[in-house]
């Protein structure tokens, strides 16, 4: 069963005005090392002019969700500690400090212009069931029905998937999750880095932004470098949240959060940052809910397979699988990438980890001679399948 979504809202409401913006609904995320300025302390006044560009929205009748870390950092401060300490428990303490600390400063910044906030507390088993999902779905929906301006974080006196830089990574991931959970028309990125470069910044004086990005591919994964690639937060997470978010319709700004009313030119139309465009339109709930589940497994498939996939919208088989990664069941979510690592898909898998490492390379008509049952001629059926 699902953990209970942690709200408390906060103050009072802000009157409704027309808008004349391109989107309707709005995630702004914004990164640790943008909201605590140096990394060690809440940066206020930034904090400050941030919400009144969320604010300006608001009053213009647009529906907008904030992401925002910085607990840790808020609560390393208030207890006047180094970061020598980077151990799960004692990280889970500082954010049990400074949560309290971070939404303290929203309250009394969206209290300047008389707005409802309402602090929201996800964790990763919030939304990995279905049940969850449309729990957490309704929840954020109904406050913004409300004129509330959701403030979300991850969970992270309880979850450590965050914490251990494996799963959500400084709330990118997370803030992905949300634009789909809500359908957001645009999730805004802001941090301190002013989006996708043709090579690191930080080192190359001759790096140039890429204004528009249409689709993730292997090419634009190699920009942003290694494991975690140049820059805050990781621009190979960033690019993870971005295929996320793109994928299930939602279109996506990378952008420097400390330029001049950022917030409400983007939300304008305006150009900055790189912006990643839908690549479709937006998915039916149960296929939004399927990318908001994080994979239990991996499938790689050949190119037969990738082609299936992606251009024939079929379903797939086993004859197209080359190996499998990871341990799970049959039901569960599975993450679908091409020999050389490129994700392409995800869906339901009709056979666990150890049934699919049998019959991987045989065709369909083999599977009950190779398992003595069968579950379906699919590892994956196209109706239970998302394409990235």
């Amino acid at each position: 069963m699902s953990q209970p979504l942690t709200i408390v809202i906060i103050k009072h409401m802000a009157g409704v005005k027309s808008s004349q913006t391109p989107y309707r609904r709005f995630v702004v995320k914004l990164g640790t090392n943008l909201v605590t300025g140096d990394g060690e302390h809440l940066d206020f006044q930034l904090l400050a002019d941030l919400v009144g560009q969320v604010a300006q929205l608001h009053r213009q009748g647009l529906e907008v969700i904030v992401v925002s870390s910085g607990a840790i950092a808020a609560g390393r401060d208030k207890l006047g500690l180094t970061r020598e300490r980077r151990d799960i428990p004692f990280r889970q303490v500082l954010a049990a400090v400074g949560q309290s600390r971070l939404m303290q400063a929203y309250d009394q910044l969206f209290g300047r212009h008389d707005i409802t906030i309402a602090q929201t507390l996800l964790t990763r088993a919030d939304i990995s069931d279905r049940l969850g999902y449309l729990n957490a779905r309704n929840t954020l929906l109904a406050l913004l029905e409300l004129r509330v301006i959701p403030v979300v974080n991850e969970n992270d006196v309880v979850a450590v998937d965050e914490l251990e830089g494996i799963r959500f990574g400084d709330n990118d991931n997370l803030s992905a999750m949300v634009a789909n959970l809500v359908d957001a028309d645009l999730l805004m990125l802001l941090g301190v880095v002013a989006g996708l470069y043709t090579r690191d910044p930080n080192r190359d004086p001759d790096a140039k932004l890429i204004p528009k990005v249409e689709s993730i591919d292997a090419s634009i994964e190699r920009l942003a470098g290694g494991a975690r690639g140049w820059g805050t937060g990781g621009m190979v997470i960033k690019l993870e949240a971005a295929r996320l978010a793109t994928a299930s319709g939602v279109a996506v700004i990378i952008a420097d959060g400390r330029e001049p009313d950022i917030v409400t030119r983007l939300s304008r139309g305006e150009s900055s940052g790189t912006l990643f465009s839908p690549t479709g339109s937006k998915l039916e709930s149960r296929k939004r809910w399927m990318l908001s589940r994080p994979a239990k497994g991996r499938l790689l498939v050949d190119p037969g397979a990738v082609l299936a996939l992606r251009e024939q919208n079929k379903s797939l088989l086993p004859t197209g699988i080359i190996a499998v990664n990871g341990e799970f069941e049959r039901g569960d979510i599975v993450s679908i990438s091409g020999a050389q690592g490129e994700r392409i898909a995800c869906g339901i898998s009709n056979y666990d980890s150890k049934e699919i490492a049998i019959i991987k390379g045989a065709h369909s008509d083999k599977i009950t001679e190779l398992l003595g049952y069968e579950y379906g001629a699919e590892v994956v059926h196209r109706d239970n399948l998302v394409r990235l």
